[in-house]
């Protein structure tokens, strides 16, 4: 049996305890065991636990929660032979620490699959630290490293912040998915399974990503391509969309992150079709916009 790690990332003060602790909150039943370097760090709400020990806790709905100290490869392979098994590892990363380093070295682990990375930016500081001499470098990798940037605290920095702090990670983190989380919320499987959002060929799965669907939307005609961003974005399964679409004013490009969305003029030969990369666990089916006067 491979045992799924998730490395969870991100500088002091991202976010990490909040959003470790709301996955808790909605594991509906999935036996999630959370990994730190000394518990301390992650201090878990105190109604999720129900029993502690000298190096793990016992946490609500079988879940657990284990320090590894020095020995991380000896503290995962405690938890791959635990009985039963925990159904995921997330591992949540020090604040300075270099996410694809460690999954380098978890890599060498026959019965650990890595399946993803996620790191958290906090809105309202991510641009100083990039721009911070003494951290700036270790941030940078750390984004360069994720599969998933979850952008924190955008509610307390407010809309204006967002935007600029958003276009600031993505200068950075390559193709990884951009989303939101408000007081930690998220689609549980969005950080299980962060896959990376690229478009390896049309029609082809998405990496081997699960929990996530990648599927081209081919609008006919000429639509309103404002009206169709807006669309997509209100949809609470689509975590990106990017392509063109024909408009009444020529090729339009039309990108989406999470409830963001812009369009701008494409080149004039540019293919019509938009990649939708979505959560497959919605009741929200994949719809398409009809054309104009249709």
């Amino acid at each position: 049996m491979t045992l799924p790690v998730t490395i969870l990332s991100g500088y002091l003060g991202a976010g990490k305890t909040t959003l470790v602790n709301a996955m808790l909150r909605q594991a509906n039943g999935k036996r999630l065991a959370i990994m730190v370097n000394e518990f301390g760090d992650l201090p878990i709400d105190a109604d999720l636990i129900e029993a502690e020990g000298d190096d793990l806790i016992a946490l609500a709905g079988g879940c657990v929660c284990c320090s590894y100290g020095d020995d991380l490869i000896a503290a995962l392979g405690q938890m791959a032979a635990m009985v039963p098994p925990p159904d995921h590892i997330i591992l949540e990363a020090s604040g300075v620490a270099l996410p694809a380093a460690i999954a380098s070295s978890l890599g060498l682990m026959p019965d650990i699959e890595v399946a993803g990375i996620v790191v958290l930016a906090d809105v309202g500081q991510i641009e100083g630290q990039l721009a911070n001499d003494y951290i700036g470098d270790t941030v940078v990798r750390q984004l360069k490293a994720a599969d998933v940037v979850v952008m924190t605290k955008g509610d307390i920095a407010g809309q204006g912040k967002a935007a600029a702090a958003q276009a600031a990670v993505a200068a950075h983190s390559g193709d990884a998915a951009i989303v939101e989380a408000v007081q930690g919320k998220l689609p549980l499987d969005l950080v299980l399974f962060p896959a990376r959002v690229a478009v390896l060929e049309v029609g082809s799965p998405h990496g081997n990503a699960r929990g996530l669907v990648t599927q081209i939307d081919t609008p006919t005609g000429r639509i309103d391509a404002a009206e169709y961003a807006r669309a997509l974005a209100e949809r609470p399964d689509v975590i990106r969309a990017k392509g063109h679409v024909q408009t009444v004013d020529g090729l339009h490009i039309v990108q989406v992150v999470g409830r963001q969305w812009e369009i701008r003029k494409a080149p004039h030969l540019a293919p019509v079709g938009v990649v939708v990369i979505s959560l497959t666990d919605t009741e929200n089916p994949a719809r398409q916009l009809q054309p104009e006067g249709a």
